[in-house]
């Protein structure tokens, strides 16, 4: 542990001292550390910083109190991340409202992959379950990892669906990562241990409160790319979502719904104001987010191959099943009903000539595309 790491995990604590102060103090002071030193008269410099506020820091400034603290939570499997930490997740470090600290069990969504956050109704339907777990084991057949916040319904569903392809998934708590909320979700939030991320930036220990809840909102919309919503009312936590992925400059995909359904109201509200749609999980790879992620893996991985020198190692041999994977997923997210020609699907993937005939091969022996004329594709959708 770094000296860094103890007096941020000290300011996170601090009773009183909420995500935006401890920012400001962090900001003005340029470390954790420093703003535990400071005297009284400098602190009560900062901006939105109040004498009770003042106080409360003077009153805890018992960093061994904090250290056994900090040790009890390592001793749980809890690791801490604070916000200069060079680990901290890149797409919330440059959110306004990024948490100054997060609390983690598991391991962390991984940058340089996509990820889609899958939300909806507690109280969803039976199919807007099966719509959502459908989605979660798609996305993870497509390397995509899953974020969601573990509540009963569509949550539950989207991480139930990652989990049985065996993908990666990430649940953002309402309360600390050692509590599981709800109890009900016991078994879902052991395997999410196993093979992701329990995420909160509330402290260990903390129970839920309802107004914890739409904060952790942000969160989920932050980790992910895209954010997908199955099934809501017009007044719910899934649209805050939603509404926050915007203002983050996240795209928003919505399921639509029936228009006499309670659930599809949220939703075919969002279609009308311009959210895309999305009835099949290749439709996530219709987005900006999806097709900038996929291109940087795709060059990635042909600059493995063209290091290999044509060595078929094992490992070589996978980053070129992973090329081929991803290059299939690229050509046919750019094919309709209308004949498209060779050129132009290597213009719009931005692909070279060999991956596109490979992707175009496989795709026509899957029966997913025709070949209409020569060089001349379309979508199968018969």
């Amino acid at each position: 542990m770094d000296t860094d790491e103890l007096y941020w995990y000290w300011l996170c604590n601090i009773p009183g001292i909420g995500n935006v102060k401890r920012k400001r103090l962090a900001e003005y002071f340029g470390t954790a550390a420093q703003a535990y030193e400071a005297a009284a008269d400098r602190l009560m410099q900062v901006p939105g910083i109040s004498g009770r506020d003042v106080q409360n820091i003077l009153e805890n400034r018992k960093i061994k109190e904090y250290y056994r603290s900090y040790q009890n939570m390592k001793k749980k499997g809890i690791h801490f991340l604070y916000l200069t930490h060079p680990d901290y997740p890149e797409r919330l470090k440059n959110l306004h409202d990024a948490p100054a600290g997060l609390y983690f069990r598991g391991h962390m969504p991984r940058d340089d992959r996509l990820s889609v956050a899958i939300v909806g109704a507690r109280a969803c339907s039976d199919y807007g379950r099966s719509v959502a777990e459908y989605f979660g084991a798609a996305f993870a057949k497509m390397g995509i990892q899953v974020i969601s916040g573990m509540a009963v319904g569509i949550d539950a569903a989207g991480h139930a669906g990652s989990l049985r392809s065996g993908g990666y998934t990430c649940a953002v708590m309402g309360c600390g990562v050692d509590i599981c909320y709800p109890s009900c979700n016991i078994n879902m939030y052991m395997e999410i241990l196993q093979n992701g991320c329990i995420i909160s930036e509330y402290a260990a220990g903390t129970p839920p409160r309802a107004g914890q809840f739409p904060p952790r909102n942000r969160i989920i919309s932050g980790l992910s790319d895209i954010v997908v919503v199955v099934e809501a009312r017009e007044k719910s936590g899934s649209l805050i979502t939603a509404d926050q992925a915007l203002e983050q400059n996240r795209e928003v995909m919505v399921v639509p719904g029936r228009i006499s359904d309670v659930l599809s109201q949220g939703c075919n509200s969002l279609i009308q104001q311009g959210a895309q749609m999305i009835t099949s999980p290749e439709d996530i790879l219709q987005c900006g987010a999806a097709q900038r992620m996929l291109c940087r893996e795709v060059q990635q991985e042909q600059a493995i191959l063209a290091q290999s020198n044509g060595e078929m190692v094992v490992q070589k041999k996978e980053s070129a099943a992973n090329l081929l994977a991803t290059a299939k997923h690229m050509v046919y997210s750019v094919l309709d009903l209308y004949p498209k020609s060779l050129d132009n699907i290597i213009e719009d993937t931005g692909l070279d000539i060999r991956p596109v005939s490979e992707a175009l091969l496989m795709l026509l022996l899957e029966g997913q595309i025709r070949e209409v004329s020569p060089d001349y594709y379309v979508r199968d959708f018969g």
